[in-house]
């Protein structure tokens, strides 16, 4: 009786695996047709969020360069300082004037405000280095050599602006040289889908100004000096002048030679933009391999001594009990 009970128990619980397994076998085929596909939404979804990103970081740099003119106007205070040092002649100096652009300062403004900086900084730091070796550190040295550290001191400061000034070109002139392959990418496909040079310019400083605002700047001015300079040449030049860079210019000599001859400008574009690729990676790698010899000296001084210590204190201690 149990066995013929068990049997049954057996047969059901079979009857139940089997219908189960089909069950799920055939939820399993049917269901890419049961579920719905959520990709398409998805994407729809990245797609919208990305592009009102895009949007908000455009709106936040309008808002922030709403009031930004890229000729300001001299203060009247340092106006009246390098009218009193008798620097006007300097205001049109071409060397000065490019340099200040390199750096993005453009208009007459920042020229004045230099001229002004150069003539107060070497009064105000002596004045601070004088108060400073005289009174506050009270060194027990000569006169001379109080003498000379004050002097030292006015002299930094009037290098100091140019030093401000070359530091900032260098880290404008880093910051295009790495955004620009990615640019002459953009203008290239602008290019091929067949939008002029100048609406090539302007498409790709609005896409590329959340990233690099320095060359955005840039090719907007350029921009808009193709659209006002009767010789569209020196717009181009003007470009390569402002950055100082070789891989600019040499992009600006086909930009030239596509206007003046007809040349196709992709394929030129096409090897400019993999030839600037590769000179970024190779600076990169560069970077790469000096960090070897930078590394030596922090490591003799900081590492080997712990490592040294390290190494002998446990012997030292061994010896030091075994007496």
């Amino acid at each position: 009786m149990d066995l013929d009970i068990l049997l049954v128990n057996s047969e059901w619980l079979m009857m139940i695996s089997a219908a189960t397994s089909t069950f799920a076998a055939t939820i399993l085929v049917l269901w890419p047709y049961l579920a719905r596909d959520q990709l398409h939404k998805r994407m729809a979804h990245v797609a919208s969020e990305r592009e009102r990103i895009r949007l908000r970081e455009r709106a936040r740099l309008n808002a922030q360069n709403k009031q930004v003119s890229l000729r300001t106007e001299p203060k009247k205070l340092f106006k009246d300082i390098v009218d009193r040092f008798d620097l006007t002649k300097q205001i049109e100096d071409g060397d000065l004037v490019q340099m200040l652009r390199m750096a993005g300062f453009r208009g007459q403004g920042p020229v004045v405000t230099y001229l002004a900086a150069r003539a107060l900084a070497p009064i105000g730091m002596l004045a601070l280095a004088s108060i400073y070796v005289f009174l506050i550190l009270k060194l027990q040295h000569p006169l001379f050599v109080k003498l000379g550290l004050v002097v030292a001191a006015g002299w930094f400061g009037h290098y100091a602006p140019w030093l401000y000034v070359k530091n900032r070109i260098t880290k404008r002139q880093q910051t295009i040289r790495r955004f620009w392959p990615d640019a002459l990418d953009l203008l290239l496909i602008c290019v091929e889908c067949g939008m002029g040079a100048e609406s090539a310019l302007r498409k790709v400083s609005e896409e590329i100004g959340t990233q690099c605002p320095e060359l955005a700047e840039e090719l907007s001015l350029t921009t808009a000096e193709l659209a006002y300079l009767q010789d569209r040449r020196k717009a181009y030049e003007n470009l390569g002048v402002r950055t100082g860079l070789e891989g600019v210019k040499s992009v600006v000599t086909s930009l030239i030679q596509s206007e003046k001859y007809g040349t196709p400008l992709a394929q030129s574009l096409r090897v400019l933009a993999q030839e600037n690729r590769d000179m970024r990676m190779s600076e990169a790698e560069k970077k790469a391999a000096a960090l070897p010899p930078k590394l030596t000296v922090p490591m003799i001084i900081f590492f080997l001594p712990v490592l040294f210590a390290v190494i002998v204190t446990p012997a030292a201690i061994q010896v030091m009990s075994m007496k």
